[in-house]
């Protein structure tokens, strides 16, 4: 009996003493088993994050097999999830000769094309079935993305002119000369989502002179009509007209009229520009 009790004592030392589950050398890098990023680097709007961690102090069933279960997803700084959970599990057979064996977790995170700036985070869970514990670990990134000032009603932000379709600086003054191409580029945000994050935001672009009086309408309206797992956080948009050759100089309008039909609002922007 007292050699019954020493053997149980030694047992429950020994599961006492055993280290929690935990995940461990976690790495986030921009190719696949590249080198983690250096510390204060900022990921882009549409990159490919590669991830990988390791499983350790798991159990081993009684014919030395591993299995684990786990799970792998991305959030941005208000907590939504930047795709679906990705799921898998170990189910491995080792021997006495893996003992330094780790299971490692792999994955690739896409960040949205219209991230914005901020800390996000890859969260991962993993799931010891044999000895029935768990464990989990955030690991940390940053995005710079554009900076587009949110609005709680459908609107148009950073609406710039531009000398050509191309162009990278804003025009330092709208003023355009007859037989020119006039373009510009500009941001809708505000709209709402239905659902699966779906929009239908539309807009027409028209040009007025400064009285009010419409002298040229866009035929069919600019539509975007979308769904997608993350929310699409603004719209980009374009416009461009030829200023023939026998247009009036003097002082005229661009008119932008927004529609979001999944939240029922418009919104009008006017943008003056000269001709000379």
């Amino acid at each position: 009996m007292r050699l019954l009790l020493l053997v149980s004592l030694a047992c429950s030392l020994a599961l006492s003493a055993a280290e929690p589950l935990a995940i461990v050398k976690p790495v986030i890098s921009q190719m696949e088993e590249g080198a983690p990023a250096p510390p204060g680097f900022d990921y882009a709007p549409g990159e490919i994050l590669f991830f990988n961690c390791r499983v350790a102090h798991f159990a081993k069933t009684s014919d030395l097999k591993v299995r684990i279960a786990y799970s792998v997803q991305a959030f941005d700084p208000k907590g939504v999830a930047l795709a679906e959970v990705y799921k898998n599990e170990f189910n491995d057979e080792v021997t006495v000769e893996d003992k330094d064996w780790m299971p490692k977790i792999q994955t690739e995170v896409m960040i949205p094309p219209l991230a914005g700036s901020g800390a996000y985070k890859v969260v991962v869970n993993a799931e010891d079935l044999v000895a029935k514990t768990t464990a989990q670990l955030e690991v940390p990134f940053a995005v710079r993305g554009r900076n587009v000032e949110p609005s709680d009603r459908v609107t148009v932000r950073n609406f710039h002119f531009f000398r050509d379709e191309a162009g990278k600086q804003p025009a330092e003054k709208p003023v355009y000369h007859a037989g020119e191409t006039m373009w510009t580029r500009f941001d809708i945000i505000g709209y709402q989502f239905a659902a699966g994050n779906r929009v239908d935001v539309s807009y027409v672009a028209s040009i007025m002179l400064p009285g009010g009086k419409v002298v040229w309408t866009q035929p069919e309206p600019a539509t975007e009509q979308s769904q997608s797992f993350y929310p699409k956080r603004y719209i980009s948009g374009e416009f461009s007209i030829n200023l023939q050759a026998g247009v009036k100089p003097g002082s005229y309008i661009v008119a932008l009229q927004v529609k979001d039909a999944v939240g029922n609002q418009t919104y009008e922007s006017r943008q003056p520009f000269t001709v000379e």
